[in-house]
Parts: C-alpha cells; sequence; structure tokens
C-alpha cells in the first residue's frame, strides 16, 4: 500500500510534460545500455595479416592493377578525378617496393567480340548529343524533315509526344507545304509508327495550324492517321494579305494545346514552316516566356536571312487569266540581329544586286532566337537564291547575340566602337545615298559645265552623309581594340573602311568636276563627244584625300585577312578593288542635237515608229503582284 507521500509523487508525474517523461525513460535507457559490457577474447596473433610479403608471388597471381583505372572502351572519360589521382601520384606517397613490382608486369586483356552487340538507333544517338538552339544547314525540305524525325523519335523515347505543325499559309510556301506532305509516310514509317505493337506503346498526335493575317486551326483535334495529316496539310488556303503574324499563332497554339504539357505530362513540340520573319517581331518576348515556361521546344523550317539586310527577294509565280508570270519579289527574311550592323552603302559604279543578296548563313533573328530559347533548332531549308552563300562552319564563329535583349543592350553601353557601328548602320537607312553620274556630254564646253554642275549637286549630299557616318564612326575607335567578337571586329573595320574609301572617292569626284569646269579639256581623238570618269590608281586630288585612302586601305586590309570567307571579306574586296583616284576618258556616243531638233525630221519619225513597234512586242505587265 502506497503511502501518502508515493500518492503525491505520483501526482507530479501525471501533471509533469509530456516531453520531461520521454527525456526521464530515454536517460534511464541509455543508463542501462552504459552498464553492459563486453568481453573480447583475445585474437590469435598468428591470424593477423602483415603489410608486407616475405615470399615472391607466383606469376600466375601476378596483375596489372592499371586495368581497373580504364573506364570503357577508347572512352573519353578515362581519365581519373583529382582526389583519385592524387591517392596514385608516386609523388605524392613512397610506393611499395612489391607495387613497383606488380606495376611492371603487364596483363594482356583479350579483346571482346563487338559483333554480336546491338548498335543504337538513330533516335538513341541523338539523345546524347546537345544540340538545341542551333542553326543547321540540312540541304533542303528532305533534309529538314530528316531531321526533325530524329527530333520527334528522342521525344517519343521520353513519353507519348504531340507535334505541332505551323504553316505560313503564304503563296510563295505552296510548293514547300506540298514537299512536306508527301514526305510524311516516310516520317511515320522512320518513327516505326506503321508497327502495330509500337503505334500502342508510343502514341505520336499531330496538330496543324495555318496563319497568315489570322490563325486557322486544320485540325480542332490532334490526329494519329496520316491520311489525316497529310489531308489536312493540302486543306491550308492560301493567304493572300502579305501578313505573317507569326508569333501570334505560336501563343494560340500553345495555349489551345497546353493541356497537354500541363494535364497529360505529355511531350509537346512546335514545328514552324515560313520563308520570312513575321510581321509582330514586338511579341517575341512575350512569346518566348509564354512557351519556356510551358516547356514547349519550338523548331523551324525556314530560309536563310539575308545578310545585313530586312528584304531579300525571292521568286515567284503566278497566273493572271491566261498570262503567267515569274518574279524575283521581295520579302522580308532579315536582318540576322537584333539591330542592324551593316552600312546602307553603294558603290561607285558596276552593278551592286549581289551584294544586297548575300546570305547572312543563319535565320532571321526573331524566329531563331525563339528556336534557341526554347531550346529548338532553326533549320536553314532554303539559303538566299540568286546570292553569295557562304560555308556555315566558317560562318559558326560569327553568330549573333541571341541573349535576352537587356544583356546585349548592357553589352553594348560598356563599347562605344559597338554603340559607333549601330549608331552609324542606322543613319546610313535615313533616306538615300546618291551616287553621281561618271559621263558627261560634251558637245559643247557650255553644255559640259552644264552637265558638271548637275553632277556636283547629289555629290554635295553624299559628302554630307559620309562627313555624318565618319564623325559617329570616330567616337569609337578607342574602343575598337577592345571588340574580342570576331563579328564585331569584321563589322567596325568594314563599316569605318567603306565610308572612308567613299569620302576619299567623293572628294576627289569634287576635285576632278570643278577642275574640269574651270578649264575644259579638248578631245584628243576627232568625233568623240563624251567626257567619263574612270577609278585610277593615282591619286591626285590632295593630301586629304590621300589621307582617307590609306586609312581605308588599312581597314579593308585588315577584314580581308582577318575574316576569310565570309561577308564582310567580300565586301571589303569589292571596296578594295576599284581605285580610290579618278582620271578622265573620252569616248563617242550617238545623239540627237540639243539644239535645233526639227520635229518633222525623218529620222526622228522613224525613230519613234520603231520605239512604238518594241513596246507592242513586250509581254504584259502583272496587275494585280502578289504580297509575300
Amino acid at each position: 500500500m502506497m503511502n501518502k507521500f508515493d500518492n503525491v509523487y505520483l501526482d507530479h508525474i501525471k501533471d509533469a510534460p509530456a516531453w520531461a517523461v520521454s527525456l526521464a525513460i530515454h536517460v534511464v535507457i541509455l543508463m542501462l545500455m552504459a552498464s553492459i559490457t563486453y568481453v573480447a577474447q583475445n585474437p590469435d596473433r598468428n591470424l593477423l595479416l602483415s603489410s608486407t610479403i616475405d615470399e615472391p608471388l607466383d606469376n600466375k597471381f601476378q596483375f596489372d592493377v592499371t586495368v581497373s583505372d580504364q573506364l570503357g572502351t577508347e572512352s573519353n572519360f578515362d581519365s581519373l578525378t583529382a582526389s583519385l589521382a592524387a591517392t596514385q601520384d608516386p609523388t605524392k606517397a613512397d610506393v611499395d617496393p612489391v607495387q613497383e613490382k606488380l606495376q611492371e608486369e603487364l596483363l594482356e586483356v583479350e579483346m571482346p567480340n563487338t559483333d554480336l552487340v546491338s548498335r543504337p538507333s538513330d533516335a538513341e544517338l541523338v539523345e546524347s548529343v546537345e544540340v538545341a538552339g542551333q542553326t543547321e544547314h540540312t540541304g533542303g525540305v528532305e533534309g529538314a524533315m530528316d531531321r526533325l524525325t530524329l527530333e520527334i523519335a528522342s521525344s517519343l523515347n521520353d513519353k507519348p509526344t504531340l507535334v505541332i505543325w505551323l504553316f505560313d499559309a503564304s503563296l510563295s510556301l505552296d510548293e514547300r507545304r506540298e514537299a512536306i506532305a508527301k514526305r510524311f509516310e516516310i516520317v511515320y514509317k522512320q518513327l516505326g509508327m506503321f508497327d502495330e505493337q509500337k503505334q500502342h506503346k508510343i502514341p505520336l498526335e499531330t496538330a496543324v495550324v495555318s496563319y497568315g493575317e489570322s490563325t486557322n486551326f486544320i485540325t480542332e483535334k490532334p490526329v494519329e492517321d496520316v491520311k489525316d495529316l497529310v489531308k489536312a496539310i493540302r486543306e491550308i488556303k492560301s493567304d493572300v494579305s502579305g501578313k505573317e503574324f507569326v508569333f501570334d499563332a505560336v501563343d494560340k497554339a500553345s495555349f489551345k494545346w497546353s493541356s497537354y504539357k500541363t494535364k497529360l505530362r505529355r511531350n509537346v513540340m512546335m514545328i514552324i514552316v515560313t520563308d520570312e520573319k513575321g510581321d509582330d517581331v514586338d511579341h517575341l518576348e512575350k512569346t518566348i516566356a509564354f512557351n519556356k515556361r510551358l516547356g514547349i521546344p519550338i523548331y523551324c523550317v525556314g530560309n536563310a536571312a539575308v545578310f545585313g539586310r530586312d528584304k531579300g527577294y525571292m521568286p515567284t509565280t503566278w497566273t493572271e487569266g491566261e498570262n503567267t508570270f515569274t518574279e524575283d519579289l521581295p520579302a522580308d527574311q532579315g536582318p540576322e540581329t537584333i539591330y542592324p550592323e551593316r552600312l546602307q552603302l553603294p558603290f561607285f559604279g558596276g552593278d551592286q544586286r549581289q551584294y544586297d543578296r548575300m546570305s547572312a548563313s543563319y535565320g532571321p533573328y526573331a524566329l531563331t532566337r525563339l528556336c534557341a530559347e526554347t531550346g529548338g533548332l532553326y533549320l536553314v531549308s532554303t539559303d538566299v537564291q540568286n546570292g553569295p552563300t557562304f560555308d556555315p562552319s566558317i560562318m559558326r564563329s560569327y553568330s549573333p547575340d541571341y541573349r535576352p535583349i537587356r544583356l546585349v543592350d548592357l553589352d553594348l553601353r560598356q563599347n562605344n566602337a559597338k554603340q559607333s557601328l549601330l549608331m552609324a548602320a542606322q543613319r546610313s537607312r535615313v533616306g538615300d545615298i546618291p551616287i553621281p553620274t561618271l559621263q558627261f556630254r560634251a558637245d559643247t564646253d557650255t553644255i559640259l559645265r552644264q552637265q558638271l554642275t548637275e553632277a556636283q549637286k547629289p555629290l554635295a549630299v553624299l559628302d554630307y552623309k559620309l562627313q555624318e557616318l565618319m564623325s559617329i564612326l570616330e567616337n569609337g575607335v578607342k574602343d575598337r581594340d577592345k571588340l574580342v567578337e570576331p563579328r564585331w571586329r569584321a563589322g567596325y573595320d568594314l563599316a569605318a573602311g567603306r565610308v572612308l574609301a567613299m569620302r576619299a572617292r567623293a572628294l576627289g569626284y569634287n576635285e576632278m568636276c570643278a577642275e574640269m569646269k574651270s578649264v575644259p579639256k579638248k578631245f584628243e581623238e576627232e568625233g568623240n563627244n563624251h567626257w567619263r570618269l574612270v577609278p585610277s590608281a593615282e591619286i591626285s586630288a590632295g593630301s586629304t584625300v590621300k589621307k582617307f585612302a590609306d586609312k581605308a586601305d588599312e581597314y579593308l586590309s585588315r577584314v580581308i585577312t582577318e575574316h576569310p570567307g565570309t561577308p564582310w571579306e567580300m565586301l571589303a574586296t569589292r571596296e578594295r578593288e576599284q581605285p580610290l583616284g579618278w582620271e578622265w576618258r573620252e569616248f563617242k556616243r550617238e545623239v540627237s542635237s540639243m539644239n535645233g531638233m526639227n520635229p518633222d525630221d525623218p529620222m526622228l519619225l522613224l525613230a519613234e515608229e520603231e520605239k512604238k513597234k518594241k513596246m507592242a512586242k513586250q509581254p504584259p505587265k502583272p496587275k494585280n503582284v502578289p504580297k509575300l
């Protein structure tokens, strides 16, 4: 029977908090465990291992310890980690003599027979190669489809996939859409979708959308049958508005099928098929953010951008009644950079058409950056047509900057040479830069002086613009040597070299015209009636012109030497090929008299009749030129 004290003690225990009771119990258990002892028997000392071997080992037990350091077969992962290498470095610790003996013996390892080992599929190989965000040249639509097949196969190996095809509905894309439609059956065969056993294990669904001025969902729901897919593509109607709101279409398609990603937990990828840059580039940042948040990689099968130009030209065929027309129509295909970096400067004399159609080797900036930011690829299926192209492997070192715009702007503010180049490029796009005439009629000295006076008027505009561009570029001279990117170095040197060269030509031209007006030259050969200014290696226009010429040659030569095989080298070579001096040459041209013309002259009437006949024989001109 418990006494009063015990009852009081129990009451205190009951009133104690739970943690105190738990603490007391654990203390008691620890004290009991500490009181337990274990007596170990003395081990037989004869069983202890010695750290040395007293007797030599039999040869059959000798082996090469270095074999354990090899990882894989001819792998590039054979090197040891830093910590493991340090433990095996003979300079770090003394090596046991027996260990040295063991290392002298090399173990002959029999190579295994790998003929019966199954090889991985193309899709499995692609999985281990990181290529997201790159620009690839596929050599045509077929090559682009093969490349996309590997991307789709890689996605299917991960989980069921929805592929959204977004087609530009422009007239110029008719042939490309048809080529892709014909290729789909081959794609499905490569993916194993005609194999009934694979069909149900790895489902592939496809949706088709077209866009132009508006977005049209050709398939309201994704389809699985390739026949339905081909039919949907061929149902796309051409959009004649000339508008391509591609980024709006991307957002609408992603939003419509976002549940495949968020609820069904499937992979979703989008493939844009176009030949232009799009007319809603201002939506780019929003489109990037939305699709990155959903985790939808975006691919594009498109054209290469035109180097440093907004407009490209595409051969287009269309019909009007019974007539068929084929012309090079302008299309928005560039530039390849966020801000224009190439100055719009003409060349003195000669056709410069090919220099306005140079390939940038990269896609238009906005679409290429969309692919890069979302983890997709820009596939160049068609390079610039009727213009120079360049080796993509060389141009890979001249990639545009696809970082977020805020980071690009921050980098620009830290270098005056970059700022100067962009400002000069932008300024060169304001108004036309005229090129004065090089031929002058000289029936009499009066006519010659009139022609020279008229020629000097546009020259004044040209020289003013060149002075302005030169002033802008001079602000970046001090930071030019700080440029490390090949693209910026080539761009700045080309711009400075071309502006200096044109300034030297303009000043020399003006002095030659002034001298001719003051003292007109006499023709050496009877019957000649025209003068022509032609480039000359001799510069006779003064020390200022010679100074500009020498500096221009320095910049242009550096571009040619440091950037071979690039658009910058081609433009610098073209500028440098034409000498910077001028000289006069006389020639004869049949012209009607400018004074005392008789409108009833039979020869003039005959010429007018011939002109009308030629006009009648010309083919009809198109009335409704399509908009691309």
